[in-house]
């Protein structure tokens, strides 16, 4: 331990401590410096104590205190809802509530016993208030200027504390919990510091219900996945070393079953939490080990609370901090394997409120975003390549879905563990009829509007290569499904969704118009004004991107989980893992086959699978900025909505897959099966 951070760090809690009973900051900002000392305080007495000897009850109260004031029922009156920051400090509400989502990483680092972190976090809200407490107060210029100096200070520490989270299996204070604890004494929720609600809980009760040899299936179905992935894409898993582990708490039992496995494959487990340092924020996606959020809108509020200090110094900074971490690191990165993810679905769904009072990235800043988020990912795939790393990933519901938690769990155990043979006999023979044509038609009904047509690669030699990979759920579970990368130029048209959950948030009336195989124009009905009808769009699925293609076409052919979805009125709730099984869907963004184009990818008859370039991908033999995007999203068309998906040969003779939802094609008819049942 460093005794000189010991040092500033009393010296910091000491002076934090006084300020709870001070009254010398300038009105109106007093209540915010008086709340969050608080607040401080608490998260200081989380780092000194070891809480071995807490009740559970006392846990739960512990959790409430840290957590309530952003609770969806506290959020008015909270310095961290940007819109009661401006209501209370005027022009200095945005800079005050980026500050308070700032300091609230001291849950984290309080838990984890990072003093680093914590003194810093610390430090910089005495700086602050110090500046508040003298005769003449800082303009908003100027305390805009002390966070940016606060973030530009401390980017290297902050970047290569995450990197190494990333591929460093000595970090592993969220192991300790996992493997060390008693599954059954629910009190080790709570040493994560993460927000424990009755999801958490009741899905570790549920979990620990379960007998043994289930627990064992569900964590061998996702390593099993894991390791076939290597296999499929013929990369070699004996090189690597390491495992990423992501997982939603209440999940331990299996994912503890799942170490085990994954060390006997010769892995040990990387684990980490979302990110907690603004500068490793990626919006308000989560990645990691996580717990449900404790307020969706908060999190929103924050995405891009970034704009704050985003220009071109600091992408710069970001990217030599990169750089210089992964080399540092370069031994444990290139041995490191990819993730393995469980994700959760069945909150409630969630439609963010537009705040005209968060911070917003500007268009210059936008066009920063998407030039950082390109060189990173060069960056990256440098030392964790990925023509040599896999991945695999698997959903399962929390108890928030419904009364009925037990059955649709089970029913979701079953969905994704399909026999994958009958999956791959069927899905062949649709691959053959779409390996004859050049054109696929869709086209919606039931108030749809999409009209698509979808442009394939030439196949040269027809007896050796293929358009289509047959996705037989190994890295990606459930099965049912078959991808290809289209050609960008011919595929045109219309795509259209009624209602569609992405990435946690509602989309209604979703339109996207493609030319070129590239969005040219979008448009939904989330909002009353169209100008944040395309902002939404613009920060949520282009992400700032001028345009994206279209990476992605396929069939989803998982019926059983379909019918599922339906009988237990569940479909606006399921992940886009599953839910991209249930009908055609497209991608816009990078392929499927991104950073590893050049290695050779064949199905389970032989073939190889040619389309894994467009016209962008290919791109990166020039000029690899040019090349890919950083994101990948699936918009999944439902049965009910879809009229037709048809080939189209060079005369215009068409032959039809599926008609009215239904496959029609002869040698798919058992995938009708369970719409019968």
């Amino acid at each position: 331990m460093d005794e000189w951070i010991m040092e500033r760090f009393f010296l910091a809690k000491e002076r934090v401590g006084e300020i709870v009973r001070e009254t010398d900051a300038a009105q109106p900002y007093l209540d915010f410096f008086q709340k969050t000392a608080a607040f401080l305080e608490e998260a200081i007495k989380v780092s000194e104590q070891d809480g071995m000897s807490f009740s559970l009850e006392e846990w739960k109260q512990q959790n409430e205190v840290l957590y309530e004031d952003i609770l969806p029922e506290n959020y008015e009156r909270s310095y961290g809802n940007p819109d009661f920051a401006v209501k209370m400090l005027g022009e200095y509400g945005q800079a005050f509530s980026f500050l308070y989502a700032e300091l609230r990483g001291a849950i984290v680092y309080a838990y984890e016993k990072r003093w680093w972190d914590l003194t810093v976090t610390l430090e910089l809200f005495l700086e602050v208030y110090a500046s508040f407490c003298c005769e003449e107060i800082p303009s908003v210029k100027e305390l805009k200027e002390v966070l940016k100096s606060y973030v530009n200070d401390y980017c290297q520490d902050m970047v290569e504390r995450r990197i190494r989270e990333g591929v460093d299996p000595d970090l592993d204070f969220a192991l300790r919990i996992l493997m060390e604890s008693d599954l059954k004494d629910l009190r080790y929720l709570y040493r994560y510091g993460e927000y424990i609600s009755e999801n958490e809980i009741r899905s570790a009760e549920f979990l620990n219900s379960l007998p043994e040899e289930k627990i064992e299936e569900m964590a061998r179905t996702y390593t099993e996945g894991y390791r076939i992935g290597f296999l499929t894409g013929r990369k070699d898993l004996s090189k690597k070393k390491t495992v990423n582990i992501r997982y939603p708490l209440g999940f331990e039992r299996m994912v503890k079953a799942a170490v085990l496995q994954f060390e006997a494959m010769g892995l040990k487990p990387v684990i980490y939490r979302s990110a907690a340092h603004i500068v490793n924020k990626k919006s308000q996606y989560r990645v990691g080990f996580v717990g449900t959020p404790a307020n969706p809108q908060y999190d929103y509020d924050h995405r891009q609370d970034y704009a704050l200090f985003l220009d071109s110094d600091f992408v710069k900074k970001k990217l030599r901090a990169m750089q210089t971490a992964y080399e540092t690191y370069k031994e444990q990165a290139y041995v490191h394997g990819g993730p393995a993810c469980i994700e959760t679905f069945g909150e409630a769904p969630f439609a963010p409120e537009n705040k005209g009072t968060a911070l917003c990235l500007t268009e210059a800043q936008q066009a920063l975003q998407v030039e950082m988020d390109n060189e990173a990912g060069q960056i990256v795939n440098r030392y964790i390549r990925g023509d040599e790393r896999s991945f695999t990933i698997i959903a399962y519901p929390v108890p928030e879905i419904g009364s009925n938690y037990p059955e649709i769990f089970r029913e979701i155990v079953k969905i994704n563990t399909l026999d994958y043979q009958l999956y791959e006999r069927i899905q062949q023979t649709i691959i053959e009829t779409l390996d004859t044509c050049e054109w696929v038609e869709v086209k919606g009904q039931n108030g749809n509007e999409t009209d698509l047509v979808i442009h394939l690669h030439t196949l040269e030699d027809p007896a050796r290569q293929t358009n289509f990979e047959n996705c037989v759920a190994d890295v990606n579970i459930p099965v049912g499904e078959v991808f290809t990368s289209p050609v960008l130029a011919g595929t045109s048209g219309v795509l259209h969704v009624k209602k569609v959950y992405l990435n946690g948030l509602q989309f209604q009336n979703l339109k996207l118009i493609f030319d070129g195989g590239k969005v040219v124009d979008y448009s939904c009905g989330n909002f009353e004004k169209e100008e944040d009808n395309r902002r939404y769009i613009e920060d949520n699925i282009l992400f700032h991107h001028a345009e994206l293609p279209m990476g992605e076409f396929a069939i989803g052919t998982n019926t059983t989980a379909y019918v599922a979805a339906q009988k237990y009125d569940i479909a606006d709730k399921l992940p886009i893992l599953i839910a991209e099984k249930m009908g055609p869907h497209f991608a816009v963004g990078d392929t499927c086959y991104s950073w590893a184009e050049d290695t050779p990818v064949f199905n389970p008859d032989g073939r190889e699978i040619i389309a894994r370039d467009n016209e962008i991908s290919i791109l990166r033999k020039e000029n690899i900025s040019k090349a890919y995007y950083g994101c990948h999203t699936d918009i999944t068309i439902p049965y009910e909505e879809l009229g037709s998906i048809r080939t189209v040969d060079e005369e215009g003779k068409k032959t039809s897959i599926i008609e009215e939802g239904r496959f029609v094609l002869p040698g798919t008819d058992e995938l009708n099966v369970p719409f019968r049942c």
